[in-house]
Order: structure tokens, then C-alpha cells, then sequence
């Protein structure tokens, strides 16, 4: 009975996953934020209630309702495009520009050097209104104007007079997606993409757990997550790419396999950058074998970039930071309440430079996932982007460490995705924390505090 109500929660979420994508989104004028956020808290009331019941469940079951949740599930959210990010376009872009022998480094899309190029899906011609005036036509379609010649550009790509953001492990996927498919499809070769590394993440964490003799079930925290629907598939962020090597490379190093992982870890970094964090957890086993190894991978896959466009490679990295309130402290939605302006900055570096010396000495090498949820965790709070997507870095290890109370982190994001309210990102951060820190408390045991600090030295007695 419990497995045939699992299923059936598992059935609900993947129809309210495809209606919420087909029905609901972020472009149109009015914006369907009230909706979005009632569709996904009940995506996250049923995720939360499949994971409780699966609980008791035992044997073979346990595998197979995993994996066709997360199949399922996965399979609901390719039924329509993406609905409340554009970043798929550009990477769509990116491709196609690079399979046509370019660097995506070396223009910004509104080039009139790149007019050939363009498909329509992304750049749809200008309506000419009955007054002789051009404008243009959809959803997701904004304005923009040409670099040489300033003419009018329909786009779906954002920041279309600014170069590429992203890291050379996500452009030869990119390119390596559209060498495939070519210009013509419209986002689902990535979506499903995007499905293909969530479904290749479920299979390695249930392999992972059980070399390790972990609890299976707790996969599930990664397959069913709505997070993982939404923004590695629907929304199709390049950020699973990323998470699929991080996990990839954190099995290797804490199985002695440290080269290979370190190479591993410099494509998750190469990737989107903030795989670097899951690093200070598994230093001291990595030591500076795995330093080397993701160096010299990350460095190598720059190479070609750098020299078909030198310096260029950098794009947009430095004014998105400035854009999006890194560098006057404004994004740090609680930091910035004690250290207004670029102070938030110094205190936020501190407090995170003291969590990452406190992971690397303490974190247990054998099972290095705690210390990487504390690290990214840690990090995503203090930092609190509008990006929930950044959070899919951190469901793995929720997973594998199985400590749940941390996955109020994606939900306080999403929230701030969706309603852009500071006060409100606030409180929903410091419930989070809260959270975290009395079920944290409450696993370590009576005496945690005590265990903590510092033992006094017992007089020797004369």
C-alpha cells in the first residue's frame, strides 16, 4: 500500500511539474508569480510527503521508485519551454555561434557581424505596426539594437550587447549540443540534456551509497526535488553539468583515486566556477595532487579560447558581479543588515574563509559530504543570489549526507526568484538558518555545544 501511494505522489508531481511549465511563467506582462508560487509549494509539499513514506520502504523498491521518479518527473518537465529563465537561449546561442568556427568570447550577439547566423526562434524579424513603426512580437522576445548599424533586434538571448558569461567547460557543451541538433530546434535539445545529467546523477548517487553502505533512500532527496526539475531541465542551467563532475570527482578523491577526481573537480570549476566549493572538504585527502590535477584541467580547457580571443575570455564575469550587487554588498540580503555597503563584503569573505578552515580540518575524509552541504550551504546563505538554480550544487550532498533541513536553502531562493521582496528574502533566510542550526543541534546530541568548544586543561595534580 505504501508503495502504491508513493507512486501515486510520484504520478501527481510529475502533472503538476508539466502543468506548472505549460501554464505558468515569468515573461508574460502581469508575471504568474502568485500561481508559480502555489504550484511549487505544493511540488515541494508532495516531494516532502513521497520522501517521508519511502521511509519505510525497503529491498528493491526503494531503487526502482527512485529512479522512475526521477524519470518521470524529469520527463514532466520537458512538455514546454522555459518559464522563468532565458539562460538556455544564450546557451543555445553560444553553440551555434562556436559551430560556425567562432569564439562566443570574441562578439556580443547584437554583432551585425553575426547576422547569418541568426535562427529565427531566437532572433524573430521585427512586426511592422500599421503606423510604419517596428516592434517586437512575444513572450519571451525583447528589444535590442545592433552594435554597428542599430538597427532594431528581436531577441530571446538577455544581455545581448554584453559577451558570453560562461566558462569553456560549459561552451564546448554547448557547442557539442548543437553539433548534434544544429540551429534549428528550439530549447529542448538542452532540456534534454539537462534530463539526461539529472538521471545520470540519480544512477551515480545510488551506486555511490551503495559501495559506501549509505541509505539508498535518501537519493531520493536529489531525484524527486522539484529544484532539479525545474532549473536543470525545464529551465535546462548548465549548472548540472557542473554537478555531475563534482560528484564524479568527490567519489574519486575520497576513494584514494585522487588524480582522477582532481581532474574531474577542474571540469565542475570549468564549468559555471562555483564547484570550487565543494574543494575544502576534501583537501587534505586531495592534498596537492587534486590541486594540480584541477588546475591544470581547468587551465586546459581555456587554452583554445585564449588563443582565439586572448583576454576576451573573461566576458561578462566582472560587470555580472558588479550588476548583480557583489560589489557593493547590496545582494547580501542578511550580511548587509550589520555591514551596510562594501563592508558587507569584508564580513561576508570572513565569515566564509572561517566555515571553509573549519570544513577542511574537520570533515571526515572517507565521507566528505557534510563538510561540502556546510560549505555550500553555508556559502549560498551568506551570499543569497536570486538564482535558485546556484542551489542545484548542493542537492547531491544533501542527499548523500542525508540531512534534509538544509533543502530550505533552494526554497528560500526560489522564493526570492519569485517574489523579489528583500524583507521577505530575509525572514525565509533566517528561518532556513534557524532551522538548520535546531535539527543540526538536535542530530549531534545532548552535549553538542559543550563537544564544540575547547576542553580546559585539568590541573596536574602536586
Amino acid at each position: 500500500m505504501r508503495i502504491i501511494v508513493i507512486s501515486a505522489l510520484l504520478v501527481l508531481s510529475a502533472a503538476l511539474t508539466a502543468f506548472s511549465v505549460l501554464a505558468f511563467d515569468l515573461f508574460n506582462p502581469h508575471r504568474d508569480a502568485v500561481q508559480l508560487v502555489l504550484a511549487t509549494s505544493a511540488l515541494w509539499l508532495l516531494f516532502g510527503l513521497a520522501y517521508w513514506l519511502l521511509r519505510r520502504v525497503n529491498g528493491i523498491a526503494v531503487v526502482a521508485l527512485i529512479l522512475a521518479g526521477s524519470a518521470l518527473i524529469g520527463g514532466a518537465a520537458l512538455v514546454g519551454p522555459p518559464n522563468t529563465s532565458t539562460d538556455s537561449a544564450r546557451y543555445a546561442w553560444d553553440g551555434i555561434v562556436q559551430n560556425n568556427g567562432i569564439s562566443p568570447y570574441a562578439y556580443t550577439p547584437a554583432d551585425d557581424r553575426l547576422d547569418s547566423l541568426r535562427p529565427d526562434w531566437l532572433f524573430p524579424a521585427p512586426v511592422v505596426l500599421d503606423s510604419g513603426t517596428e516592434t517586437c512580437v512575444g513572450e519571451r522576445i525583447a528589444r535590442a539594437h545592433k552594435t554597428e548599424s542599430g538597427d532594431l533586434l528581436c531577441s530571446a538571448l538577455n544581455r545581448t550587447a554584453v559577451p558570453t558569461i560562461y566558462p569553456p567547460a560549459s561552451e564546448i557543451y554547448f557547442a557539442g549540443v548543437r553539433f548534434l541538433t544544429g540551429p534549428e530546434p528550439g530549447y529542448w535539445p538542452l532540456q534534454l540534456g539537462g534530463l539526461l545529467l539529472s538521471l545520470g546523477t540519480t544512477v551515480m548517487l545510488l551506486v555511490g551509497l551503495h559501495r559506501r553502505g549509505l541509505d539508498l533512500r535518501t537519493a531520493a532527496l536529489w531525484a524527486w526535488c522539484p529544484l532539479v526539475a525545474t532549473e536543470a531541465i525545464t529551465n535546462s542551467h548548465v549548472d548540472m553539468l557542473g554537478v555531475i563532475f563534482a560528484v564524479a570527482a568527490v567519489f574519486l578523491v575520497s576513494s584514494k583515486k585522487v588524480w582522477r577526481g582532481g581532474v574531474l573537480l577542474g571540469i565542475a570549476i570549468g564549468t559555471k566556477l562555483i564547484p570550487v566549493l565543494a574543494a575544502p572538504a576534501i583537501l587534505k585527502r586531495g592534498g596537492w595532487r587534486m590541486v594540480t590535477a584541477s588546475v591544470l584541467s581547468f587551465a586546459l580547457l581555456y587554452v583554445p579560447y585564449v588563443l582565439a580571443t586572448g583576454i576576451g575570455v573573461l566576458g561578462y564575469l566582472p560587470g555580472y558581479l558588479s550588476e548583480e550587487g557583489y560589489e557593493d554588498g547590496s545582494r547580501f540580503a542578511l550580511v548587509s543588515l550589520v555591514a551596510p555597503g562594501s563592508s558587507a563584503i569584508i564580513v561576508a569573505g570572513l565569515i566564509l574563509s572561517i566555515v571553509a578552515v573549519l570544513v577542511i580540518l574537520k570533515t571526515d575524509q572517507s565521507r566528505p559530504w557534510v563538510g561540502q552541504l556546510v560549505m555550500i550551504g553555508t556559502t549560498l546563505l551568506i551570499l543569497s543570489p536570486r538564482y535558485p538554480w546556484y542551489a542545484l550544487l548542493l542537492l547531491p550532498f544533501v542527499a548523500l549526507s542525508g540531512r534534509w533541513e538544509w533543502l530550505l536553502v533552494p526554497m528560500a531562493l526560489t522564493l526570492r526568484l519569485l517574489v523579489p521582496s528583500v524583507p521577505l528574502t530575509r525572514a525565509s533566510i533566517a528561518i532556513a538558518i534557524i532551522v538548520i542550526v535546531v535539527v543540526s543541534l538536535r542530530r549531534a546530541g545532548p552535549g553538542a555545544i559543550k563537544r564544540m568548544l575547547p576542553r580546559r586543561r585539568q590541573p596536574v595534580p602536586a
